[in-house]
């Protein structure tokens, strides 16, 4: 049996005294319902895999603040980085007045990312705000209208980003109408029984019954969905989207805000299918817990929008293009892509083998992903057919309870997503990985608890 870590406190809170309970009060007060949270527990500290709370209890971190701390919790080159950064400005705004870091950054992206064109970068500071320019692009250079996403994509919480978004609750009800010419198609997800070929009929048929190709300024997909639940891209399907789009002079977005900077173990996941995109969005482990994001393409597609079309206030902060970097550097020089693909391995095992379990057998529907981005599909009677959220919810606060923080996902909400900074040592894994087959067990052994 693993640590209660919950346990390790360094005194029980009492009334006066910092603790999570009246943080979540003032909490509740002070912020709307509309900006969730998942867990109670409010961080006074983290150092690469580990938070600690304010009443001083430690969690193994399975999480990464959603995938942005690929190189862990304040990693000392980052930290050095945005503090060397601080000793000189904070702000000036690249548009009114450039700093080197903005150009040094576009000059690193523009040669990581894949294939032979001349490349481009911009910047920005969150994902929704790179979708948003990378379709402003998209018709720009096209001079279309109509964009391509599926269902079950996440691209963001903004109105267009919304719009390209394939799952409804929470992100899309109540607010009303989104922007038209959108166009969502089913994802190949073999595990639901839906083929890449069933989704590329599915383009064909959108493009001889609803909208001319003409008219279809871009195709926008994850190569790994994330908030969807994990579901691999297969790599012929992205060929095939790749194929489609040259044909008909279509721009190919790759959304990269989750599966990028080494986490599916490459340093982006479209490497695994060998296809060079037009336009890539990027963000999350990009800055390292900095805020930023980027577009990043061909060149000609780039300078599609005038001067002065694409920018922001505080788009390409030179604190995070520091931190962006130094996250380069530490990618490069501690080899996260080999270790992410090493994690993988170690945690597709200890999956495997709670699959393998005869109590938790009947719950564990599927285990997939590519690197360190993997994903857990839980069901009932072992029926993919019966999603089991209502396990997935409490398994969440059960292993908080125990120490480690996990996160859910998918369009039904079973499946849990393992996003573990690539800095994680494997005894800090197993720990985290020995408190999941713990919780699960008592939940699914002793489900009145």
């Amino acid at each position: 049996m693993s640590t209660n870590i919950s346990s390790q406190s360094t005194s029980d809170p009492t009334p006066g005294e910092d603790n999570n309970a009246q943080w979540m009060q003032r909490r509740q007060s002070a912020i709307p319902r509309g900006v969730s949270t998942l867990l109670p527990i409010f961080v006074k500290r983290a150092e690469n895999s580990e938070i600690w709370d304010v009443e001083g209890r430690r969690y193994i971190d399975f999480a990464s603040g959603i995938a942005v701390l690929n190189t862990g919790h304040l990693h000392p080159r980052v930290k050095a980085a945005a503090m060397a950064q601080l000793e000189h400005f904070s702000h000036t705004c690249f548009q009114i007045t450039p700093y080197p870091a903005y150009v040094e950054l576009a000059e690193r992206l523009n040669q990581l990312v894949p294939g032979e064109s001349a490349k481009k970068s911009l910047f920005f500071s969150t994902g929704a705000e790179a979708v948003e320019n990378a379709v402003k692009i998209a018709r720009a250079h096209t001079r279309r209208n109509g964009v391509i996403a599926f269902s079950g994509g996440f691209h963001g919480r903004t109105l267009m980003a919304m719009a390209l978004t394939g799952k409804v609750q929470p992100y899309k009800a109540g607010f009303g109408t989104l922007p038209g010419e959108v166009y969502h198609l089913p994802f190949p997800i073999a595990y639901h029984g839906i083929s890449a070929a069933q989704s590329l009929q599915a383009l064909d048929t959108l493009l001889h019954a609803d909208i001319d190709p003409a008219q279809i300024a871009a195709i926008i997909v994850e190569p790994i969905q994330g908030e969807g639940g994990f579901y691999v891209a297969p790599a012929e399907f992205l060929r095939s989207l790749r194929r489609l789009c040259d044909q008909h002079g279509i721009v190919l977005v790759i959304d990269e805000v989750q599966t990028g900077f080494a986490r599916s173990g490459r340093m982006f996941a479209i490497e695994h299918a060998g296809i060079e995109p037009d336009l890539m969005t990027l963000a999350k482990s990009m800055g390292g817990g900095f805020p930023i994001s980027a577009v990043v393409g061909k060149a000609a597609i780039m300078d599609a929008p005038s001067a002065g079309g694409l920018g922001g206030t505080y788009a390409g902060s030179p604190i995070a293009c520091a931190a962006a970097l130094a996250v380069l550097e530490v990618i490069a020089d501690e080899h996260l892509c080999e270790r992410a693909e090493q994690i993988g391995q170690r945690l597709r095992g200890q999956l495997e083998r709670l699959r393998n379990d005869a109590i938790l057998a009947p719950v564990i529907g599927d285990i997939r992903g590519l690197g360190a981005m993997l994903a857990m599909e839980l069901v009932e009677n072992a029926c993919v057919e019966q999603p089991n959220a209502a396990l997935t919810r409490a398994l969440i606060p059960a292993c908080a309870k125990r120490g480690l923080i996990l996160l859910p996902c998918g369009i039904r909400g079973n499946v849990i997503r393992f996003l573990m900074p690539l800095t994680i040592s494997d005894a800090l894994l197993d720990e985290g990985t020995a408190i999941l087959a713990d919780a699960m067990r008592d939940l699914v052994g002793h489900p009145a608890n």
